[in-house]
């Protein structure tokens, strides 16, 4: 059976730099894909299956907003990659990059018109917005059914049944692993060398470090509201870190 990689480029989770390391490998535009879909889950799991059987000759799809499950495509098994990253981190990043970035978006526009915090504040008060809430457990928990659980129990058994979930402060280490993996699957030649790609914030420092820095800017009841709001991302991060040592 024919292989292909299908990368879950999730936001500001080192996905930039591993699709240049991919494109190192195969050639963007025939072997390597890139397309985003709808939010509607049905009709982007239609969507994201029908582009994989039109380019069944592409050997590396990645997207942004493609979701789980992976799609089963006859003829083809995709080989999932997605990485997870220290929740508080993520979202300082996401702020970051938002605010640099320019576009009339809502979260571009929100970055440059307010603080980190009210970043933050504005985004958890919404609701449906996840991308400051638990933006993890809810990219995961899409693999499985409701019968399958809480939101929460079908993240883990994504991160548990999920054959390769890399860990974004383990980066060089997570490729590594992957190179490993996709060579066991048939990609032989594959050189996945550390590649630093859309870099929001300084990489130098601990995750200790950074963490304490933005509970410094945030103020300490602002960072305990951002905590109490990604319990469940710090646990799925916690199984996911645990199954990577392994």
């Amino acid at each position: 059976m024919t292989k292909a990689i299908f990368h879950y480029h999730l936001f500001k989770n080192a996905g930039t730099s591993l699709d240049a390391s991919l494109k190192e490998n195969f050639l963007a535009g025939t072997e390597w894909l890139t397309e985003e879909f709808p939010a509607n889950p049905a009709k982007n799991r239609e969507l994201v299956k029908q582009w994989v059987e039109s380019n069944k000759e592409a050997k590396c799809f990645s997207s942004h907003t493609a979701l789980l499950p992976v799609p089963q495509v006859q003829g083809l098994e995709l080989l999932p990659v997605i990485f997870i990253r220290h929740p508080i981190d993520r979202i300082a990043s996401a702020y970051s990059f938002e605010k640099k970035q320019g576009g009339q978006g809502f979260g571009s526009v929100l970055a440059r018109n307010t603080t980190l915090k009210g970043y933050i504040e504005t985004r958890i008060s919404l609701g449906y917005d996840r991308q400051c809430k638990n933006f993890h457990t809810d990219r995961f928990a899409y693999m499985f059914g409701a019968q399958y659980g809480s939101e929460l129990d079908r993240a883990k058994m994504a991160v548990e049944k999920l054959p390769f979930v890399g860990v974004v402060e383990n980066f060089n280490e997570s490729l590594g692993k992957l190179e490993l993996w996709l060579t066991d699957e048939g990609f032989e030649d594959i050189n996945i060398a550390p590649k630093v790609q859309n870099v929001s914030r300084d990489t130098s420092k601990s995750i200790d470090e950074k963490i304490a820095e933005i509970r410094n800017e945030l103020g300490e009841e602002a960072y305990e509201f951002l905590v109490q709001n990604n319990q469940d991302d710090f646990e799925l991060y916690e199984l996911a870190k645990q199954k990577f040592s392994e």
